[in-house]
């Protein structure tokens, strides 16, 4: 008994992370449009982004991640690199990315 109720317990924890993730990552070299699209078009070829957001004044990008998956900082890192940009930190965070989104647009 005391073993199922272990397992029963690990398995609600595991669905706890199993969640949709937002990724919010510090990037320099940010200059233009273009450059949001170039971002934006290489983060959604991850299996893994359900959405992304890119702000130019805020020198933000952030990838909202499926349900249960994720994306390694070292892909994410390895991917903003070879497009030329640096990255300067990457946090992981419980905001929402229309959350996100709501803040950048009263910022303008």
């Amino acid at each position: 008994m005391f073993r199922t109720l272990s397992l029963t317990c690990l398995s609600l924890f595991a669905a706890g992370f199993a969640q949709a993730a937002t990724i919010e990552m510090k990037v320099n070299g940010l200059v233009c449009g273009f450059c949001a699209q170039g971002i934006e078009k290489t983060l959604r070829k991850y299996p893994a982004t359900a959405d992304v957001v890119v702000s130019l004044e805020n020198r933000l990008v952030v990838v909202a991640t499926k349900d249960g998956q994720d994306i390694a900082d070292g892909e994410l890192m390895k991917a903003l690199k070879n497009a030329g940009y640096d990255l300067k930190a990457i946090v992981r965070t419980e905001r929402s990315i229309s959350a996100i989104r709501t803040d950048l647009a009263k910022k303008r």
